[in-house]
């Protein structure tokens, strides 16, 4: 018997059949571009670890750039989730903690966008931290004495130096920055420098007997 006529695949499968992908790409992308940088990540490859056509990524993402640009706003999504101006101060270093040790891919990427002249297009400048620093200060989370950018800069270096320098932190502490002893160990430290962030500046000492300087 001849086979039947194909069935066309309904609105509902293209629809899954093209989330299902986008999603394989975006997976393909975050882990060539962290591994290569962008300079060195070639649109071949991420189809070849996704399993699809290269073509995909010029038809869902517009090029290597748009697929590039995409994964930081996936990112952005999933930092909202657990830093956003609604979760604390030590909800979010916590959180950026526990994301860069179970996927290092994102951190990486930071640092070869950091490290390395390769063209990356600047996705970092599309960033608005200002609501959810002003939300730590409004909570007192914050002392409002603290540089807001500071204070930015330096939680990002504390969560990613052990994911960009896995090495080091394994000879410090004697055993992988993934396990749950140095997660403990290192989130302990994190939680006590971000409770010093709320308090503010002390005031000057002024030795005993000696007046204070005329106005």
């Amino acid at each position: 018997m001849a086979p039947g006529p194909r069935r066309a695949p309904a609105p509902d499968e293209r629809q899954r059949d093209a989330e299902r992908s986008r999603r394989l790409l975006l997976d393909a992308a975050l882990r060539e571009f962290s591994a290569h940088g962008y300079a060195g990540t070639k649109i071949a490859d991420i189809a070849a670890r996704a399993g699809v056509n290269k073509q995909l990524i010029s038809y869902y993402f517009g090029g290597k750039e748009g697929i590039y640009r995409a994964l930081h706003e996936h990112w952005q999504e999933r930092e909202n989730e657990f830093a956003g101006p609604d979760r604390t101060l030590e909800e979010a270093i916590l959180g950026y903690l526990d994301a860069g040790l179970t996927d290092p891919c994102p951190a990486r990427l930071i640092a070869w966008s950091g490290l390395a002249d390769d063209g990356s297009p600047d996705v970092l400048g599309d960033e608005d931290d200002e609501p959810r620093v002003r939300a730590w200060q409004q909570r007192g989370e914050l002392a409002d004495d603290v540089d807001p950018a500071a204070v930015l800069l330096a939680i990002r270096g504390m969560v990613m130096a052990p994911v960009i320098m896995p090495h080091v932190a394994r000879q410090l502490f004697g055993t992988e920055p993934g396990s749950p002893e140095f997660r403990e160990r290192y989130g302990k430290l994190l939680r006590g420098v971000i409770r010093r962030l709320a308090l503010p500046a002390p005031p000057p000492a002024v030795p005993d007997g000696t007046p204070p300087p005329a106005e």
